[in-house]
């Protein structure tokens, strides 16, 4: 599968060991960035690799910070992205099953570096269920579609 991975400065060290935990499991890899724990601003990373998602260059992303929730929210202001910020991995098999995740965000402060690369794989080998769960994921990207890119109403991003 071709995966892209980004992270900012709080998520680059487990970055670094998933991208090779992903090559070493024969995965096609692409770095977005950030490439140094310097401090950075996430969405200058984040965006550029979930777009690729979004655009089908990419089979599903991966995302990296330190909670993880930033970059989870950059992530998900793309239609046709579902990303699910996960922290064990049974929250990473229903993020799958039930809401067709193509895109994982971790924290990198949230959990050691053996559970991430569990939840990684049970994001990769998980399957979504289908069934009463179509509708639902519809709806979230007709939701998506229909905002178009402009801020939601009462966004910061509204004020002046």
């Amino acid at each position: 599968m071709r995966i892209a991975i980004a992270s900012d400065h709080a998520g680059y060290e487990y970055k670094q060991r998933l991208a090779e935990h992903l090559r070493s499991a024969g995965h096609a890899v692409e770095d977005f960035g950030t490439n140094s724990p310097e401090r950075c601003d996430y969405p200058d990373f984040i965006y550029p690799a979930v777009r690729a998602v979004a655009e089908g260059r990419f089979g599903r992303g991966i995302v990296l910070g330190g909670s993880g929730n930033g970059e989870a929210m950059c992530a998900n202001r793309i239609a046709g992205i579902r990303c699910g910020l996960c922290w064990n991995a049974e929250s990473a098999r229903l993020a799958r099953r039930h809401n067709d995740t193509n895109v994982l965000s971790l924290g990198e402060r949230m959990m050691d570096i053996d559970t991430a690369m569990e939840i990684v794989d049970l994001f990769l080998s998980t399957d979504f269920e289908g069934g009463r769960h179509v509708a639902r994921i519809k709806k979230i990207d007709s939701l998506a579609q229909d905002r178009k890119g402009s801020p939601c109403p009462g966004s910061r991003m509204n004020s002046t």
